[in-house]
Parts: C-alpha cells; structure tokens; sequence
C-alpha cells in the first residue's frame, strides 16, 4: 500500500470518526477556535498598522533631512535639558544652507566658477526648504474650522516633502519671495470647506486674513487621516511670519540626491551648520539632523514588542486547545482498542495507524480554523471602522497552516501510542 493510498484511506476513516462523534467534535474545537481568531486577529491588527504606518513614513521622504532644534526621540531627561539651550532654527540658517547648494551651480564658467565650485559645502543636495507651522481658525463663507495647521515655507516644500497636487498648482518663488497672500490646502480641508465646489481661486480666511487658494494636496491617507497633511493649509514662508508666528522655531529640510548618498549629505549640512554657528572643533552639536529611518527604528522595537505579546497570548491559547485535543484523541484511541487490532491484525503498518489518528487530529483542528476565520472575518470588517486591519490572504493561509500544525503536534503521541500497540493485547481489549 503506497502513501497516497494510505492518506486517502486516512481521510475516510478520519472524517467517519468525526461525524460518528459530532457533539464530542465540535466541543473539541472551541479551544482551537479561540485560539485561530487569536492568532488571525493579531495578524490583521499588526498588518493593518504597518500598512498605515508605512503609508505614512513614505510621505517623510527617505532620502531627505530634517535639522530641527530638538532630536524627535529624546532618551534622557538630561539630553532634553541639553537640548533645551539649543538656539532656534533661523530661517538666515537655511538660506544658508541654500546658498551652498546653489554656489557651484550659479557662479558660471572660467576660474571664478572653478573657486565657487570648490568651495560649495553642500554638493549632494537637490532642495531646501524652510519649514514653520502654527495652528490657525480657517473659514470659507460660514464653515470653518477654529484649529488647522498653518505651514510656512518655500517653493522647495514640494520636492523636499514629495507631496502632490490632485487640482490647481503649488507656491510659486515669486510668491514665496513676495510674501503674496496665497494658499494650498490639504485634501481633506478643502473637501470640508467647499462640500464639492472648486477651490482652486476661491478666497478663505485664516487666522482672520484673506489667502487666495491655488491648489489642493493629493490625499495622503495613513496616519495623516486624523490630522496632519490631509488638513493643512500651506503658505509662502515671509506671509507666516506676518500673519501667524513672527519668530518660530524653523525646520530645515534638506532633499539628498539619493538614499544612497544620504550620509555623505548628512556630513555636508553638519559642516554648513556647524561653520554657521560657529562651532568649535571637537563641540558639541547644538542642533539635530532626523532621517526617516529613525521613525522606522522605533516602530520596529515597538511592533516586536507587540509581535512578542500577541504570540505568547497566541501559544497560551493554542497550548490550551492543543491539551483538550490531546486529551480527546487519547479518548479516540481508547474507544478503537479493537479496531487498531483488527487492522494490525489484517496488515496495517504501524506508519498507517499513526498517519490515520494525526489524520484525525488535524481534521478537527482545520475545522476549529475554519470557523475561527468565520468569526475573524466579520470581526475585522466592524474593527476597520475605528483601527486599520487587513485580513489578507496571508494572514488566511498563516491561520489555517497554524491550525494543521497543532492538530498534528497534539495529535502525535496518541497516534503514537495507537501505532504502538500489540495487535493480541488490542484484540483481547473489551
């Protein structure tokens, strides 16, 4: 008898055994059940959120630079301390940092370009831009809103940021340069200002000034859907300073010409900045340079925390059901005494009797795992409404091959004993 023959004899005698036992069966499976919508619940949630952050981080470009006063993870009450007495952000700092960019490039040809070129610091980078932001009302005719998150910047934004335009264009230099009373909103902030009409030349007010709208943010979705890109309203840099905050804390963001050159980039900016504010040699930094894969750091350290958590829960669960499993194969076997014998005795090998009882095991177990994912299922769908889940086909197969591999292992030692025993001794069992 081949193996396949055996499998499929395995299977036949299996799902007899189980339908002959309905009630015992599916009272076997509410272990595994809780334990599989555990396992596929987790799944989806941690999904979900690395989707959403992911989403999220891209619009924090990968190959730009962020110098901000202050680090965006501070360990040490004693480096916030530290990092309290660093000087503010100049917007004299960035265009700075921008004159470096642009000296090899604008001095033209001959020896006088040759000199520029030479001593130009910042020959990795492509765009500067400046970055302020404060909280302002915003309104339009009688709807408004009493806080959205003013940004004021450049021209530059755009490339540094990578956002995009779904109607209308960006800030012009001239208007940035001019400090024209102009406007881009986000997504989600011109839809609830203009409920379907055009925005694109119409006039708001913010913080009790007119600003004529020239373009509308592409949705970004993820993590910005509370809040963030998706409803601000971005203006020329000198208009913030005038109409929202006249000395903020500025952030420079600085876009490398690749991922690849981004800590080559790195050095050249801490050089400008450093040479800027006059630092000594062998001082201390009295600024920060914060890259996007310091977001992906922490979020890493903190998913496998909660990778870890959920997969104890997780094996709690499944170790429990995977016992009540154990528990009634080792019953199965004990009511088959005589049937083990009459096969032995026929020519069954042991490898049949053992495959037949794993067979079984994990049969009920797959069953637990289907009506596991049929409760997981609508579960998810009434979670997406407040957390982002994905339950992917995944996370599906990941559910069922978790259920087949713990029928097996709590299954295999009363298969074994099945397979073990004496054909005489089982015959003679009453």
């Amino acid at each position: 008898m081949n193996f396949l023959t055996e499998l499929r004899e395995g299977l036949l005698i299996s799902w007899s055994a189980i339908l002959a036992n309905k009630l015992r069966s599916v009272l076997t499976t509410l272990g595994i059940v809780i334990g599989i919508v555990t396992v596929t619940l987790m799944g989806t949630a941690i999904q979900g959120l690395n989707n959403s952050f992911m989403n999220s981080v891209s619009s924090i470009g990968a190959d730009v630079l962020y110098v901000d006063r202050f680090g965006w993870f501070i360990d040490s009450v004693q480096e916030w301390m530290k990092a309290m007495k660093n000087p503010k952000i100049t917007l004299d700092e960035a265009d700075s940092v921008e004159r470096q960019m642009k000296s090899g490039d604008d001095a033209g040809g001959g020896v006088m370009g040759e000199v520029a070129a030479l001593q130009q610091q910042m020959k990795l980078a492509v765009a500067v831009a400046p970055v302020a932001q404060n909280d302002a009302p915003v309104k339009y005719k009688k709807r408004g809103t009493s806080e959205a998150p003013v940004l004021g910047t450049t021209e530059q934004f755009q490339f540094t940021s990578g956002v995009t335009l779904a109607d209308g264009r960006f800030l012009s230099a001239a208007e940035c340069e001019g400090g024209r009373p102009v406007c881009v909103l986000g997504s989600d902030l011109a839809t609830n200002l203009f409920l379907g009409e055009s925005p694109v030349g119409a006039v708001i007010s913010a913080n009790h000034r007119d600003f004529r709208v020239v373009g509308v943010l592409a949705k970004q979705g993820g993590f910005a859907e509370s809040g963030g890109a998706d409803n601000e309203i971005i203006v020329p840099i000198t208009q913030f300073t005038r109409s929202f905050w006249a000395n903020p804390d500025y952030e420079i963001q600085v876009k490398a010409r690749s991922v690849a050159e981004l800590d080559d980039a790195q050095e050249e900016l801490r050089t400008v900045l450093r040479r800027h504010r006059h630092i000594a040699p062998g001082g201390d930094d009295n600024f920060s340079i914060n890259r996007q894969d310091q977001f992906l750091d922490l979020f890493h350290k903190v998913a496998g925390t909660i990778e870890a958590v959920g997969l104890f829960i997780t094996g709690l669960s499944l170790f429990v059901g995977g016992i009540g499993i154990m528990n009634i194969m080792f019953v199965s076997v004990a009511e088959r005494t005589r049937e083990i014998g009459v096969r032995k005795a026929i020519g069954a090998k042991n490898r049949t009797i053992l495959l037949q009882f794993l067979i079984e095991a994990a049969c009920i177990c797959l069953i637990g795992g289907l009506i596991a994912l049929m409760i997981a299922w609508p579960t998810t769908l009434m979670l997406k409404k407040v957390m982002p889940v994905v339950l992917s086909p995944g996370i599906v197969s990941l559910s069922l091959l978790v259920s087949a591999v713990t029928g097996v292992l709590s299954g295999f030692f009363p298969a074994w004993r099945a397979a073990r025993m004496n054909p005489v001794d089982a015959l003679r069992n009453e």
